[in-house]
């Protein structure tokens, strides 16, 4: 085996130490090493880096460039230990970074992908899948926290519910609305009396007791997107399962505005509650809708007004 292999191992093992999670960037490292070790080669170099990266031919820049972000960050790691490593340059692939535009759903297409949940089998999959979808529309979970939510992580009495070991490692709690402790605990009770004894600890399974897994999650919600007729606006902005969080983002900061309070001093909070690592993703979202746009310019109009 090349010596890279061990040292990937360490270099993973230290990144983590500071609370990085790189799942998608160890199996990506993986596969660069098993490219350089059927070329035997044992040195990182700026050539057989991009000649990695820019796999396949006919594939993304964007997706290229991100494949050889995570080489340099191995190769800085490497070069420091060996210089004879190179560290690739950060603008050797062209790409422009594009952030997509997130589709901000109205009640009536929420409630259409609700009702949508009805079509599908079974009665335990059908509650599980309208109480996740109705979860992450009113606290902007990402999908992977709810999916990984343990029993124990439901206080029902106190209405609230603990988010354990999300980015960098960050736990949090989350009050929840008196209506939504109401729609988890019918549906518990449905799911302890449909599944009573489980494979898993999850809160949500599957008809045979399983935890639900991200893939049948987001194939079974573009199924309901279809049936509740939903269609993109652009290709850029399309109905997908991280919209949820979009756009209960958007809406709070638009219930904010329109009660008239200060937005600005309320970030952080909004920031915290979403779990963002930055409070400057946050930040993004006062951009990130229209009517969000006009609601702070009129605002601002009215301010600079009242000094004149």
């Amino acid at each position: 085996m090349s010596p890279l292999h061990p040292a990937l191992s360490d270099y993973l093992t230290i990144r983590r130490a500071l609370g990085y999670k790189l799942a998608r960037a160890e199996k990506l490292l993986g596969q660069y090493l098993s490219y350089l070790d059927e070329r035997d080669e044992q040195l990182v170099t700026v050539e057989n880096a991009v000649a990695w990266a820019t796999l396949p031919a006919a594939g993304n820049p964007n997706w290229w460039a991100y494949r050889l972000t995570c080489v340099r960050g191995f190769a800085k790691y490497l070069h420091a230990l060996d210089p004879d490593h190179q560290v690739p340059p950060a603008d050797v692939v062209p790409h422009k970074p594009r952030r997509a535009t997130p589709y901000l759903y109205s009640e009536q297409e929420l409630l259409a992908l609700i009702t949508a949940t009805g079509s599908l089998r079974f009665p335990l999959r059908r509650a599980t899948y309208r109480t996740l979808i109705g979860l992450l529309s009113v606290t902007g979970m990402r999908v992977g926290e709810a999916i990984r939510l343990d029993n124990n992580d439901v206080d029902l009495k106190h209405g609230v519910l603990i988010v354990r070991e999300t980015k960098f490692g960050k736990t949090r709690e989350l009050p929840l609305h008196a209506s939504t402790v109401d729609a988890l605990r019918e549906y518990l009770r449905l799911r302890d009396r449909v599944c009573p004894e489980p494979r898993v600890d999850a809160v949500f399974i599957t008809p045979v007791g399983t935890r639900l897994l991200y893939c049948g999650v987001n194939w079974t919600f573009l199924q309901l997107v279809q049936r509740a007729a939903l269609k993109p606006r652009s290709p850029r902005c399309r109905p997908t399962l991280h919209s949820l969080r979009h756009s209960f983002a958007v809406r709070t900061l638009l219930d904010w505005y329109r009660d008239g309070l200060e937005v600005q001093p309320r970030l952080p909070l909004l920031s915290t509650y979403l779990g963002h690592v930055h409070p400057r993703d946050s930040y993004w979202y006062l951009e990130a809708a229209p009517e969000l746009l006009e609601i702070a310019a009129g605002r601002l109009e009215r301010s600079q007004g009242g000094e004149r």
